[in-house]
């Protein structure tokens, strides 16, 4: 379990958290080069009366979904504090503890930052078929719940459209997939289905959809990256962006509904 060595009461008392009801900065200002233009669907302001332990959970979150990928510079300090709404005391103790943990590093000067330096590693059987033991029925429950957040996303985009920003960002998400390693498919197939949540305008719904493939991203990582798994992958992606960009809810939604039982379907043929 990753800790700290020092309490948040003294955290608290040397640097003031935002205000709960401020409203958030419109813009996290992120590197370039780094993956998403905008992470509120991860980077989403920490509520609960323990800040340290859930801000740990919210880096965790960015780095393990691949937001931010090996060797990318996370946000400057002030910015993340500014957006989970943490003191700065508090995030640097939880980036030091991820930093002890091997997940970022921390480098000094004027092009210094914290890099990520996590790599994900694809989990034994053994390990899958505790974690598919310990979930339970909580995986049936995720998968379904999965199905109707980003199926209800997509059909959400197609009816109400984008504008060509957005149009040319999806497409760019997209393409990204396509043309991926098998080492880096997983991690922009993830930015793919975060894209779509991200879209519809509505941090609830983007953030719902980044938890539920959080609690899925060790089962889905753990798929064999068969060619024609791949393959049949890109030919669903491109059927729900274009359902996406002609204006066809019905489509998209199929066309999610359809991608995403197959998916369900491999994790049960792959653990059975």
């Amino acid at each position: 379990m990753l800790s700290r060595g020092r309490s948040s009461d003294v955290a608290a008392a040397e640097e003031p958290t935002a205000a709960a009801g401020d409203d958030p900065p419109s813009e996290v200002t992120v590197p370039p080069g780094s993956s998403v233009p905008t992470t509120e669907s991860v980077l989403r302001p920490v509520r609960s009366g323990n800040a340290f332990e859930e801000t740990v959970e919210r880096l965790l979150s960015v780095i393990k979904l691949g937001v931010f990928g090996h060797g990318e510079r996370l946000p400057a300090e002030r910015d993340l504090a500014a957006r989970l709404r943490v003191s700065r005391v508090t995030l640097r103790e939880a980036i030091r503890t991820l930093q002890q943990a091997g997940y970022v590093e921390v480098r000094r000067g004027r092009s210094g930052g914290s890099f990520v330096t996590y790599r994900p590693k694809k989990p034994g059987k053994l390990r899958l078929r505790r974690i598919v033991k310990d979930m339970g029925r909580a995986l049936a429950d995720t998968l379904t719940y999965r199905r109707v957040l980003e199926a209800g996303a997509a059909a959400t985009l197609a009816e109400r459209g984008l504008t060509p920003e957005q149009r040319s960002y999806l497409a760019d998400r997209l393409r990204e997939v396509e043309t991926a390693t098998t080492d880096t498919f997983r991690r922009n197939d993830t930015l793919l289905h975060l894209a779509i949540g991200e879209l519809t305008g509505s941090h609830t719904l983007a953030a719902a959809i980044a938890d539920t493939r959080g609690r899925l991203n060790d089962l889905l990582n753990a798929i064999p990256m068969i060619d024609s798994n791949l393959r049949h992958a890109h030919e669903q992606h491109r059927a729900i962006v274009n359902a996406i960009l002609a204006g066809d809810p019905e489509a998209a939604r199929r066309a999610v509904e359809e991608h995403l039982d197959g998916t369900a379907a491999l994790l049960r043929g792959f653990l059975a």
